[in-house]
């Protein structure tokens, strides 16, 4: 795939496009990753699910998402004339219903491109994501790769021991690419009241804080695989992104600075051609991977 220019939006950050078209020119947008779905409707977790951190957030907001016919039928006609790369980021709790999912969403035709969440819970092995061992990463992805087509982007946890080994291993049943890194897992807990604030105990953390574990990441995953790696994780400003460019991303992603100021990815992208111009780069080119050696 091309894309316009290298930000895209992340998943579950800025809705279907469609909530920022007044605030935002969506068309400056190298793409935009629509809010995780799945096969069958989910109702997400009881709230409290979402809780300010600092230098980030915690979420637990569980894939909340009227499923993926709905999307097909009702959203995807408002999407599909948006004048950038619409990307459908795909979850689900067995292999057989990502594939599901992914053959519907491969029937679409401006729909170039899905990224798989491979950090959801794998039901039939007592709730463990599927994305902390290669084998239950590769598991997914060979299963969607027999029935989706198009540009096939992997979406990987960090909450593993080697990162490296799991992008070789989704790289090898045939992902076109890799994204990283997801949330963090975290917690936090009211004292007064003597319980965690979020529902479920635990969540996701997102935001600055994690920006130098996605950066090494990042680093050691381009070195370790051959296709192209989107780099993601407290990115919000453009200085942060050329970072990942640095170490080895092609692309980048926004996610929890779009909650903070929803034009962010707009001027990353035209910061990022600022500051090419002001150190006389031609092109993204010349500094990806610049010290990914």
């Amino acid at each position: 795939m091309r894309f316009r220019n290298p930000v895209l939006t992340a998943s579950g950050t800025f809705g279907y496009g469609l909530e920022f078209a007044d605030l935002v020119p969506l068309n400056e947008l190298g793409g935009i990753i629509v809010k995780g779905t799945t096969l069958h409707p989910r109702e997400g977790n009881d709230y409290p699910r979402m809780v300010e951190t600092a230098q980030g957030m915690l979420n637990c907001v569980g894939l909340q998402n009227k499923g993926v016919d709905y999307f097909c039928q009702h959203i995807y006609p408002q999407v599909k004339d948006i004048d950038t790369h619409i990307i459908v980021n795909v979850s689900g709790s067995s292999p057989d219903d990502y594939a599901e999912c992914a053959a519907r969403i491969d029937t679409l035709e401006k729909i170039p491109a899905i990224e798989l969440n491979i950090s959801c819970p794998n039901v039939k092995q007592g709730g463990m994501a599927f994305g902390v061992t290669p084998d239950g990463a590769a598991s997914v992805v060979k299963a969607v790769r027999q029935r989706y087509h198009k540009t096939l982007i992997v979406k990987l946890s960090p909450n593993v021991t080697n990162i490296a080994d799991i992008a070789r291993a989704v790289e090898a049943e045939g992902a076109d690419s890799v994204s990283l890194i997801n949330t963090l897992m975290g917690m936090a807990i009211d004292i007064e009241r003597r319980q965690p604030i979020l529902s479920i105990a635990t969540g996701g953390l997102s935001g600055p804080a994690i920006k130098p574990v996605a950066l090494r990441m990042v680093w050691q995953v381009a070195k370790a695989v051959k296709v192209p790696v989107i780099g993601l994780g407290g990115i919000s400003c453009a200085e942060d992104a050329i970072a990942f460019f640095m170490a080895g991303a092609t692309a980048i992603e926004i996610g929890t600075a779009n909650f903070v100021d929803p034009t962010v990815s707009v001027k990353v992208a035209h910061g990022i051609n600022q500051w090419l111009d002001n150190h006389g780069c031609k092109s993204i080119n010349e500094i990806i991977g610049a010290i990914a050696q």
